[in-house]
């Protein structure tokens, strides 16, 4: 059994789910009530895989907010607890899921072990990092040439370069795409010389030097609500992959040349019969299209592979991300893609052959 721990995208909306789900008193509560409030296993399901294997799955709602983050006990207490739930409901795979996933490295959590009387089984858990480097090197690879763009004569930025993800998109590219030149930017020099001297490759640059630059921008890091972004000085036709959490890149992009998808989602090849988290997600065919860390829970599950597959900073191999995107593909998941340029190339394609 799988599990996929999450929470709503702002106080506004959980207060609205938990009205339609018929929790007046959630719905009622403000922010002190809600951060006292246990988390809550809120549905159940099932999936079938392209090969017919069908498992079984739950929704944790973490009953966290991101108005939460600077209450850090708050923050690190609702994590721990939705985790405990999730061991003590019997579930093999879990994912952490948007802020989950951030709060749990960037607070250390490994050293928190012990909730109450559960000790903490790690394999149990995963973040999903690893399925969403793969599926954000795909949609690279997928969507740059339909915009025209020649990945092996291309510049790529890849801001968040020394996170986990950021670092795992850098070797692929780097190794397994063969883009021209990639660009690292982060905030902390250290790191970024660390992985430059392990790829052997890449220029490190400051955001604003860099953008300008980039055929194709990966952002993997946190955007700051104060950032602007001078799209005047953006190459055009440009590429930016929106991997970070929330996904707000589009509303500071929004350019004719400027081409932003939402990276690191995943389209399943049919509807799955979930309500709670087609309400709870931001997708634009919510039955079908997830976080890629989601499905990475379910991946594991499909593969009767419960280990901690994506754990700690740092630890992802070319080598696990081949075994992710194989099983991905195999189960029936797809990176999403920018679908008016697709639908655009095949209109022209079909123009140029009459």
């Amino acid at each position: 059994m799988f599990g996929l721990i999450g929470h709503s995208t702002s106080f506004a909306s959980a207060r609205h789910l938990a009205e339609r789900l018929g929790y007046p008193e959630y719905a009622a509560g403000d922010l002190d009530m809600w951060s006292s409030a246990p988390p809550q296993l809120v549905e159940r399901f099932s999936v079938e895989s392209l090969t017919g294997r069908r498992i079984e799955g739950a929704y944790i709602d973490s009953v966290f907010v991101p108005e939460m983050l600077r209450r850090f006990k708050t923050a690190k207490r609702k994590v721990l607890n939705a985790m405990e739930l999730a061991q003590k409901s019997g579930i093999d795979s879990s994912a952490l899921g948007g802020f989950t996933s951030i709060i749990f490295e960037d607070m250390n959590l490994l050293k928190e072990q012990q909730v109450r009387a559960t000790t903490l089984e790690w394999e149990r858990f995963t973040t999903g990092n690893t399925h969403t480097a793969w599926v954000i090197c795909r949609q690279v690879e997928a969507n740059a040439p339909l915009l025209g763009i020649d990945l092996a004569k291309a510049t790529v930025a890849v801001v968040g370069a020394t996170g986990d993800i950021g670092s795992a998109v850098c070797q692929w590219l780097s190794r397994r795409t063969g883009v021209a030149e990639l660009l690292l930017v982060a905030r902390k020099p250290q790191p970024l010389l660390d992985l430059q001297a392990s790829l052997g490759c890449g220029r490190i640059l400051p955001l604003e030097e860099a953008l300008p630059q980039a055929d194709v921008v990966v952002w993997v890091a946190s955007m700051p609500e104060s950032l602007s972004i001078d799209v005047a000085n953006l190459r055009k036709p440009c590429l930016m992959v929106d991997g970070g959490y929330p996904k707000n890149l589009d509303s500071k992009a929004a350019a004719e040349g400027v081409h932003v998808l939402k990276g690191g989602i995943v389209e399943f090849y049919t509807d799955i019969d979930w309500q709670v988290v087609a309400l709870a997600a931001d997708m634009a065919r919510p039955q079908r299209q997830m976080f890629a860390c989601f499905a990475e829970a379910m991946l594991l599950d499909f593969e009767e592979h419960h280990t901690n597959f994506s754990w700690g900073r740092n630890n992802i191999t070319l080598a696990a991300m081949d075994w992710i995107g194989a099983a991905s593909l195999r189960h029936g998941f797809q990176a999403v893609g920018l679908e008016t340029v697709v639908h655009l190339s095949r209109s022209t394609a079909g123009l140029a052959r009459h």
